[in-house]
């Protein structure tokens, strides 16, 4: 399996929808978002030097909760690929073959895999515009974030209305030329 192909099933691999939607005027604002599920479309385009430039897609299904993530990747078609669940404790992979593998965290996980060190773990705060310490946050004329830079990492937004709080609809993700994921959102919802 190429090297892109186990990264977008692991960065993919943030993602478990399993709760009903809930209509717009009840999802909350990204202010006030902790616990979340998201259900995207993804590419991901890997250039390694010395290698020839990879890229995979699918879709991409996560939870995320204060104690944990469990993210299933799929195919275009909807066909699950793979899944992992993170918790404080212990983070595993589990492939469409039966595969598993095991982990201190996402992290260690994601380069035991992959042979990439990806920041999981920021992943959830990322995908909200919530930057560390560290990040560099552009806001909109709405005050919302635009762009985001953290740890070698720029996290692009953009969104499908105005509404000051509203949560993005397309997310680039991408460390120098090395990595991009694209990320378009098909729905949030607030996990319950």
């Amino acid at each position: 399996m190429s090297i892109a192909r186990r990264l977008a099933l692991l960065l993919a691999g943030l993602a478990l929808t399993a709760c009903a939607t809930l209509p717009p005027a009840q999802t909350p604002g990204r202010d006030r978002l902790t616990d979340f599920t998201l259900e995207a479309r993804f590419a991901l385009r890997l250039n390694q030097p010395g290698s020839p430039p990879e890229s995979a897609g699918g879709r991409l299904f996560w939870e995320h909760r204060g104690d944990g993530d469990r993210i299933l990747i799929a195919n275009p078609i909807g066909v699950g690929i793979a899944e992992i669940d993170a918790t404080p404790a212990l983070s595993r992979l589990k492939t469409a073959d039966g595969a598993v593998r095991e982990a201190e965290d996402a992290d260690a996980l994601m380069l035991e895999a992959t042979g990439e060190r990806l920041p999981v773990a920021r992943l959830p705060a990322w995908l909200l515009g919530r930057g560390g310490p560290d990040g560099v946050l552009e806001v909109d004329a709405q005050q919302r974030p635009l762009r985001l830079t953290e740890d070698a990492w720029q996290i692009d937004y953009v969104y499908d209305d105005f509404a000051a709080d509203t949560l993005p609809a397309r997310i680039t993700l991408r460390r120098a030329d090395v990595v991009e994921l694209r990320l378009r959102v098909e729905a949030w919802r607030e996990a319950p």
